[in-house]
């Protein structure tokens, strides 16, 4: 694993607007990066990034059905009781899910650390997917990268034949997308997600999470059509909480994520993923509140992080009790679990991230983001990888 310094297209910024990518500079700072890529060597993908992630989807599949099946593990993921119903039903009807991500702090020569699951809206699809794909082909067609340069890169296609799969059991209806107004990062990933849908064959429609109306305990569009089947990029947490949140069960709107991933986007699953698979080589210990002091001495340090959080806030890192580093946010009044801490490699005076793509079962590909600061958040920027070797 090497970060190599590249020349980048002269018109790439060009090219950014007229695919619809407008958050590639955001506030003023560069937000797509290519002025470096990392290259990996097939066999740390295989081994070290692709194989642990379907090892770990597989784990947290197993985890999810033992919170389903204990009031008190429910009630330590701060899901409202009100909800408990709701998402013990979706999970055990198994409603079909379609995408998930791991972050990774993996250095090319140990294995990759689990460092959280983003499981039920998680973002840089688009730049995943298809904008570092067509950066390769350009930079190969270009003479900058050789001939026999791979990217460990199938989200796209894998995106589009999961929407087809899950066509099947909603033959007629369109998918509805949906996501906050105001953000032009998560505009554009739904437009790239519809995108993918339509490639499937599916009928689609967009609109905004602030626009869905309630008739009669049914989820309406701007239309006042039934919404029968959505893709929202809003977190189930807040959905819980919203004021329609009592229609949620009576509803019959089937939900891309499902209810069950509620499960998944909470960081709560990190230690009991300890729990129930001590010593994991991917996994780092983990713990509750009540057993923090297990982390009180680690030599590396351990990392205070709210159960409910999202693009790195509210994150605070300790070693032999000083305060390594803080993020600021708004999260943390469902509580908190503590995980060891281990640092994200440096390269080049940058700490990297791998983010590792799953669409159903199978793993499909990574993203890699970087930064200064020990914590990754939201204004990281995203570098292309390729595989050579």
């Amino acid at each position: 694993m090497f970060r190599i310094t590249a020349k980048e297209r002269p018109d790439w910024q060009a090219q950014a607007q007229a695919h619809g990518f407008e958050f590639h500079t955001m506030y003023g700072e560069k937000y797509w990066d290519e002025s470096a890529y990392y290259q990996f060597s097939l066999k740390q993908i295989e081994q070290d990034l692709e194989a642990p992630s379907e090892e770990l989807h597989q784990m947290l599949l197993h985890v999810v059905e033992l919170v389903c099946n204990d009031e008190a593990l429910l009630q330590q993921f701060a899901i409202p009781p009100s909800q408990w119903e709701l998402v013990t039903r979706s999970w055990r009807r198994r409603d079909l899910a379609l995408y998930g991500r791991f972050d990774f702090s993996y250095d090319g020569k140990s294995p990759a650390k689990l460092l959280e699951a983003n499981y039920d809206t998680p973002t840089s699809l688009f730049e995943t997917g298809y904008w570092q794909w067509l950066w390769l082909q350009q930079q190969v067609d270009a003479g900058q990268l050789p001939r026999n340069a791979d990217q460990f890169n199938s989200l796209q296609e894998a995106l589009i034949e999961r929407f087809y799969q899950l066509h099947k059991f909603h033959r007629g209806q369109p998918l509805h997308f949906a996501c906050c107004k105001n953000s032009s990062e998560d505009l554009g990933t739904i437009q790239y997600m519809r995108s993918c849908a339509m490639a499937a064959g599916l009928k689609t429609r967009e609109g905004f999470i602030e626009d869905i109306g309630l008739i009669d305990d049914q989820f309406v569009d701007l239309q006042s059509q039934p919404i029968h089947w959505m893709f929202k990029l809003y977190p189930w947490e807040f959905m819980f909480t919203d004021e329609y949140s009592h229609s949620l069960t009576a509803s019959n709107t089937q939900w891309l994520e499902p209810a069950w991933k509620a499960i998944l986007s909470n960081k709560a699953i990190l230690p009991l993923l300890w729990q129930t698979f001590p010593n994991h080589p991917n996994l780092l210990p983990a713990y509750f509140e009540a057993d923090k002091s297990k982390l009180q001495h680690h030599p590396s340090g351990y990392v205070k992080k709210p159960l409910l959080s999202r693009e790195g806030a509210n994150i605070d890192i300790y070693r032999n009790g000083q305060l390594l580093a803080q993020s600021s946010g708004d999260y943390g009044a469902e509580g908190y679990i503590y995980q060891a801490y281990h640092a994200l490699p440096e390269f080049s005076g940058m700490r990297t991230l791998i983010g590792s793509w799953m669409v159903g079962d199978n793993a499909v590909g990574i993203g890699v983001r970087e930064d200064s600061s020990l914590i990754t958040q939201d204004l990281s920027r995203f570098l292309p990888h390729i595989i050579l070797g």
